[in-house]
């Protein structure tokens, strides 16, 4: 018998389970570095602060600051959740500069400066304005907390663990959500919006003591040797791939989506369902962040084998489709319902696109990555912030009357764009990006 066919007559080994799969991930995370929970806690928290200021926002921009419906929404898409991609973009390259450690403090820093500021603004003269400079403070420490973060988990994991890692950490970014949802409704009873923002900086002062604790073996920069002097545009270039840029702009649709979340919930909720429902708007909203917390880390141990391509289809599919529940008008149990399924779908898909931008990068480029790759986030945080308020105004107008079916069957339809393009190019994304193929 020659080896070649005593090779070929040996059985193949056999695929471990999912509950295999998932002890020998959990058991990885034994051998993560300690900086991968600092990363954990300060994600958890920074969490805690930028939800909370971001879920409830436009109402204080209304009721604090004076803004109506339109400029409140403009005012979130473009110094807020627009300007965070637009300036992770620009400045990330600064995590790579600098390192996870320096980065985290200095972003951490400007956050809290921003933050008081913006809880100090309704009582300043120019408060618009003063705002605006806040929430742009807020949006560049995000944008570069993020990629941070990130760049620390990939240096603290290996790769048994960085599937869980990186979907551990999104899930107690939620867990932060969570807790700060549940607090903030009787806070915002007590001492109105304002209220909740002094409480979100103080959230912040409490994890910039943290990262100032952050291991200095883990602190360094993100690739020992990177040469952060490089040409933006040199950067620029190896990124001009083209699976790459249809993979991340094909989510815009999906990603409009999310923006409602903090864009038009909280008016459709306070406006058009009884008033005992409207105070309780954050405790509703929570439920999102209680699914992910639970959700994501076993999803991401259940499907590492799955090709990440498959997850982005089946997750955009779900949260897309749960829109179409609020198509029939006002209904609490439809309400918790589509919570309820559009986070499940978020929790197929969201950690791992960070997870397979982290892979893609260079180990020197991987905030610049993270940054670009956040550039569709920012198309469809700020164009949805440009007519979100416009929509309220048209459909849910504060006093009525309201046709929120309309409403919401038109954002479905922008939403499910995401799958339906996902579908049509599977071949072709699959054939140019480097994952394990689906289990059998």
């Amino acid at each position: 018998m020659t080896a070649s066919s005593a090779s070929d007559s040996s059985p193949a080994p056999k695929r471990k389970g999912p509950i295999e799969d998932l002890k020998d991930t959990l058991a990885a995370l034994k051998a993560v570095k300690p900086g991968f929970w600092t990363c954990l806690l300060v994600f958890m928290l920074d969490g805690a602060a930028y939800f909370g200021v971001l879920n409830i926002l436009t109402l204080h921009l209304s009721k604090a600051i004076g803004l109506d419906d339109a400029r409140a929404g403009q005012f979130v898409a473009i110094f807020l959740t627009g300007a965070v991609t637009i300036l992770a973009a620009v400045f990330g390259f600064l995590v790579d500069r600098w390192g996870v450690k320096k980065t985290m403090i200095i972003t951490i820093a400007v956050a809290l400066a921003g933050r008081s500021l913006l809880a100090l603004a309704p009582s300043l003269p120019f408060a618009a304005p003063i705002s605006a400079v806040a929430l742009l403070m807020m949006a560049f420490a995000a944008g570069l907390l993020q990629s941070a973060v990130y760049g620390g988990v990939k240096l603290a994991t290996d790769e048994r663990s960085a599937s869980v890692g990186f979907s551990l950490v999104y899930a107690m970014m939620n867990a932060g959500v969570i807790l700060e949802s549940m607090v903030s409704s009787p806070v915002r009873a007590a001492y109105g919006t304002t209220g909740v923002m002094w409480m979100c900086a103080a959230i912040t002062l409490t994890y910039l003591v943290l990262a100032l604790r952050f291991p200095d073996s883990t602190g360094g920069p993100v690739a020992p040797g990177a040469d952060a002097k490089e040409p933006l545009m040199t950067r620029i270039k190896g990124m001009l791939d083209a699976r790459f840029l249809f993979f991340i702009f094909v989510l815009l649709g999906v990603r409009t989506l999310f923006a409602h979340q903090w864009l038009t919930m909280p008016h459709y909720v306070t406006r058009a369902y009884p008033a005992e429902v409207g105070e309780k708007f954050e405790w509703i909203n929570a439920l999102n962040p209680l699914i992910i917390v639970i959700g994501t880390p076993l999803v991401a141990a259940f499907t590492r084998h799955v090709h990440v391509v498959t997850m982005m289809l089946l997750g955009t599919l779900v949260s897309a489709s749960a829109t179409f529940l609020l198509v029939p008008g006002p209904n609490l149990t439809a309400l918790l319902l589509y919570v309820t399924i559009f986070s499940i779908g978020e929790a197929l898909w969201s950690s791992r696109f960070y997870e397979y931008v982290a892979d893609l990068a260079p180990p020197d480029k991987v905030g610049i990555y993270m940054g670009w790759a956040s550039i569709p986030w920012f198309l469809a945080k700020t164009t949805t912030g440009m007519y979100s308020g416009v929509m309220l105004k048209a459909y849910c107008p504060e006093g009525g009357p309201f046709d929120t079916g309309t409403m919401w069957l038109i954002y479905a339809v922008i939403g499910m764009t995401s799958p339906v393009g996902l579908l049509l190019a599977m071949k072709w994304l699959k054939a140019g990006v480097h994952h394990k193929p689906a289990a059998a």
